[in-house]
This record gives structure tokens, C-alpha cells and sequence, in this order.
């Protein structure tokens, strides 16, 4: 089977990866709700450690780093409150990294992300990692294409949750996984497979 053209392609949108240092990092819930329970993601755990690599990698080369935590309220499986909503440890803010609260997948959807950005000095090339990978990752990228930014989702950085279909099935997160970068390419931005793709 030959693959169609991506919309990019036929939009004339270049399709390289940028480069860790001289773009911002945005860190999109690295909560501890994603790593047991009801919401444990396949691949949670790898994923928040090549995240760890990512974080410290943008670090060292002096790049925007933002953190994004999603605040589903008192109680709730994303409730910031508490040690269940809470950022993981291993990708944890230090002082100085801004940390964006947001109710929507889409982060910067009544947030204040833009305006941070906008701050630091950010008009470019943004790097995406996080969960889950087929809602807030995607979600966040289509904001960021749509407010003219350039951004680039770290594949091994992201992870997500099989789900019921509608036929009756079940789609398995790796499927799920694969279909939800590929929508990305497909228009809002490009993949790195991996955190070292971006180092250098």
C-alpha cells in the first residue's frame, strides 16, 4: 500500500526536526494519575524517563522550559491538590519554569501558555512531550500550528491508554499511539522518534 502525501507536504511546510537548544519545551501532564490506576498509560514509566533525559537536556542547553498540569478539580483523578495530580518527580518544575494550569486538552485553551511564551521571547520552534499522546499532545500541537508556532512532538516522550471502539473492539494503544503521531505529521508538526533525535 503506497501512503498518500501528507498535508504538509502539499502545503509546502518544511518537515525537519528542530533542534533542542534554541526552541521551548513544553511539558504536558506529567501527572502521577497517568502511572496507576484507572489511568495508567502503556508505557507510562519509559516514557516519563526519556522525558527526564528531554528536561535535562533542555536544561543544560539553556532553552525555555514550560510545564503544563491539567486540573480536573478537588477529588478527581487530576486533582493538583493532591499527590494524584501532581507533576512526577523525575520531570518535576525547578524554580524558574513556569508552570501553565489548564482544563482543556487543547493547553492553551484558556490559559495562559501564549502569553508566556510570549514572554520569553518564543515566536518558534516549540518541543511537545506528555500524556496522552492522542488528547492533550495532539490537541496542544493543533493549537500550536493554528497560533503560527512550529512544534515537535518527541514520540518516546509521550504515551497513552488502548480504548474502546466504536464498532465494539478495542484499539490498542499502540495503534492509538501510531495513528495519533501520524495525524500530527500529517499537518500540525513532526515527530522525533526519539529525545537524541533533537540533541546536537
Amino acid at each position: 500500500m503506497t501512503p498518500s502525501t501528507s498535508l504538509r507536504d502539499l502545503s509546502g511546510l518544511p518537515g525537519d526536526l528542530p533542534k533542542l537548544a534554541g526552541s521551548a519545551l513544553i511539558m504536558i501532564d506529567f501527572q502521577n494519575t497517568y502511572r496507576t490506576g484507572v489511568m495508567r498509560l502503556d508505557g507510562a514509566d519509559e516514557a516519563v524517563s526519556a522525558a527526564a533525559r528531554l528536561l535535562a537536556a533542555a536544561r543544560e542547553a539553556g532553552s525555555p522550559v514550560i510545564h503544563v498540569i491539567n486540573d480536573g478539580g478537588e477529588g478527581s483523578l487530576y486533582d493538583i491538590r493532591a499527590e494524584i495530580g501532581s507533576i512526577s518527580d523525575e520531570v518535576a518544575p525547578i524554580e524558574g519554569e513556569p508552570v501553565v494550569v489548564k482544563q482543556y486538552p487543547n493547553s492553551f485553551h484558556e490559559t495562559d501558555l501564549e502569553s508566556t511564551l510570549r514572554e520569553l521571547g518564543v515566536s518558534g520552534d516549540l518541543i511537545l512531550a506528555g500524556f496522552m499522546t492522542h488528547m492533550c499532545v495532539m490537541f496542544t500541537a493543533q493549537g500550536a500550528f493554528n497560533l503560527g508556532y512550529r512544534p515537535a512532538v518527541v514520540a518516546e516522550a509521550t504515551a497513552t491508554r488502548p480504548l474502546a471502539a466504536p464498532d465494539g473492539g478495542v484499539v490498542p494503544s499502540a495503534t492509538l499511539q501510531a495513528a495519533s503521531l501520524t495525524t500530527i505529521t500529517d499537518l500540525f508538526g513532526v515527530v522525533a522518534p526519539a529525545v537524541d533525535d533533537l540533541i546536537g
